[in-house]
C-alpha cells in the first residue's frame, strides 16, 4: 500500500481496514456456521428431518447487527468522503485537463506544466475537467480518483506531508493509449517550488518559451513523439518541410508540404487537414497556446538548419493576410501568395475586364489600393493597407516574390 502523504487518506484508510475487518468476521462467522451446521446436522446423526420452529430472539439479532454493521460502515465512509471534499480556505488552486492521452496542468501565474508540481505541506485544490472524453483522475498516494467529464468541472485536494514523486493514471478506458496517460505528482520543498513557480511564467525567459516545455506542458509529447518514434499522432522530428498526405474535412486526399501555415493549422484547427493513416481525435489549441508559444513550438520544428522566416512573413502574419491568402496553393477568400508573382491575372478596372502581368507594381497597388482592380472571381474585400510603411510593403511584395511565380 502507498505511504500516507495526507491527512485525509488517515480516514479513508480508517473506513477501509473497518469494512474490510467487517467482511473478514463475516466471512469467518458465516463459513464457521456454515460447517458447524453441516457437522451438526449430518444425515447420520440425523436421519429423519426436524422442523425447526422460529426464534425470537435470534431473528431480532439478525436484524438489529446488520443494522448497526451498515450504519457503522456508512459513518466511517462518510466521514472519509466528507474528509476528501472539504477543501482548506488556504489551498493553492490548480486547473487539471485531461485529453487523450495526457494530463495538463495549469497554476495561477498562467504557468502550465506536464507534472504535477507542489510544496510540501501546502493544501492543493485540484479544478478538472477535459477535453474529449470521460478521463478519471487518479492518484493512488492520496487516496484520490475523480472523473474529468467534458463540459463539467469537478474537484478534489490533498496536502503532501513529504517530498517525493507519485503516480497519476487514468482510472477510465479512454482510448488507444489509455495505458500511456501518465504523469506524476512531484512534491518539493517550499523554496524549491517559489523558484520554479517564479521561473515559470510563459514570457519570463527572455529567449521566450522552452518549445520542449511547450509541448511537454500542452500534452503534446502524449501523441507525438520528439524522437522520431510512432505513436497516435505523426513524430515530430524533422517534420519542417515533410510530404505528407492529408485528409481534408471533405474527405479528399491531397500531397502537402508541412511548411509553417500548415503547421500552424495543424496546432490551431487539427481537423481540417488530418494526416493519412491517423485518427481525427486531435484537439483544437486554439486559445490554449499564446503566441510566443506557438512561434516556440513552431521554430522548434523548423530545426536548427530552417533558414530565418523573411520580414515579409512576418508582416504578413501582423497583419492578417495570411487569414485570407494562403502559401501552398490552396484558396481560401483570396488567391495564394503562391506562384503569384510574374503570372497572368484577370482583374476588373472601372468595371472593364482585362489580364495583367502580376508584376512588382502590380502587387504593391493591390497592396496598398486593392479596390482599384478587382481580382476576377473574388469579391471585393480587402481592405486598404495605405498605412503600412514603405519599407514593409516592399518586403512584402518580397515576400510574395519568394513563393515563386507560375
Amino acid at each position: 500500500m502507498y505511504p500516507q502523504v495526507i491527512n485525509a487518506v488517515q480516514q479513508v484508510d480508517q473506513a477501509f481496514m473497518i469494512i474490510f475487518g467487517i467482511s473478514i468476521v463475516l466471512l469467518v462467522g458465516i463459513v464457521g456456521a456454515m460447517l458447524w451446521f453441516v457437522w451438526r446436522y449430518q444425515r447420520k446423526k440425523h436421519p429423519q428431518a426436524a422442523d425447526i420452529k422460529g426464534n425470537g430472539l435470534l431473528e431480532a439479532v439478525w436484524f438489529v447487527l446488520p443494522t448497526f454493521i451498515v450504519l457503522g460502515m456508512f459513518y466511517f465512509g462518510w466521514t472519509s468522503y466528507e474528509a476528501l471534499r472539504s477543501v482548506p480556505a488556504d489551498a493553492m488552486q490548480v486547473e487539471v485537463t485531461g485529453r487523450m492521452w495526457s494530463w495538463a496542468f495549469e497554476y495561477p501565474n498562467g504557468k502550465r506544466s506536464a507534472e504535477l508540481v507542489v510544496p510540501v505541506g501546502q493544501a492543493v485544490k485540484l479544478e478538472m475537467t477535459s477535453t474529449d472524453v470521460i478521463h478519471s483522475f487518479y492518484v493512488p498516494a492520496f487516496r484520490i480518483k475523480v472523473d474529468t467529464v467534458p463540459g463539467m468541472m469537478t474537484y478534489a485536494w490533498f496536502r503532501p506531508e513529504e517530498e517525493g514523486e507519485f503516480d497519476i493514471l487514468c482510472a477510465e478506458y479512454c482510448g488507444l493509449k489509455h495505458a500511456n496517460m501518465l504523469s506524476v505528482v512531484r512534491s518539493v520543498s517550499h523554496d524549491e517550488f517559489e523558484k520554479w513557480y517564479a521561473g515559470a511564467a510563459p514570457a519570463a525567459a527572455q529567449g521566450g518559451p522552452d518549445p520542449v516545455a511547450v509541448f511537454e506542458g500542452q500534452g503534446c509529447t502524449g501523441c507525438h513523439s520528439l524522437d522520431g518514434s510512432d505513436q497516435v499522432g505523426p513524430t515530430l522530428k524533422n517534420i519542417w518541410h515533410r510530404e505528407v498526405e492529408v485528409v481534408e474535412a471533405d474527405g479528399k486526399k491531397r500531397q502537402m508540404v508541412a511548411d509553417e501555415a500548415y503547421l500552424r493549422r495543424a496546432i490551431l484547427e487539427p481537423g481540417a487537414e488530418v494526416v493519412e493513416g491517423y485518427d481525427d481525435i486531435m484537439p483544437s489549441y486554439e486559445g490554449q497556446v499564446s503566441d510566443d508559444e506557438l512561434r516556440a513550438m513552431l521554430n522548434w520544428m523548423k530545426g536548427a538548419a530552417a533558414p530565418a522566416p523573411p520580414r515579409g512573413r512576418d508582416v504578413a502574419e501582423n497583419e492578417g493576410c495570411l487569414s485570407c491568402h494562403s502559401t501552398d496553393g490552396t484558396v481560401i477568400a483570396g488567391p495564394s501568395f503562391k506562384g503569384l508573382a510574374g503570372s497572368d491575372v484577370d482583374v476588373l478596372e472601372d468595371g472593364k475586364e482585362k489580364q495583367i502581368k502580376a508584376d512588382a507594381e502590380y502587387l504593391k497597388e493591390s497592396i496598398v489600393k486593392p479596390e482599384e482592380m478587382i481580382r476576377k472571381g473574388f469579391d471585393p474585400m480587402m481592405p486598404a493597407y495605405d498605412y503600412l510603411d514603405p519599407k514593409d510593403v516592399d518586403a512584402l511584395v518580397e515576400y510574395i516574390e519568394s513563393l515563386g511565380s507560375e
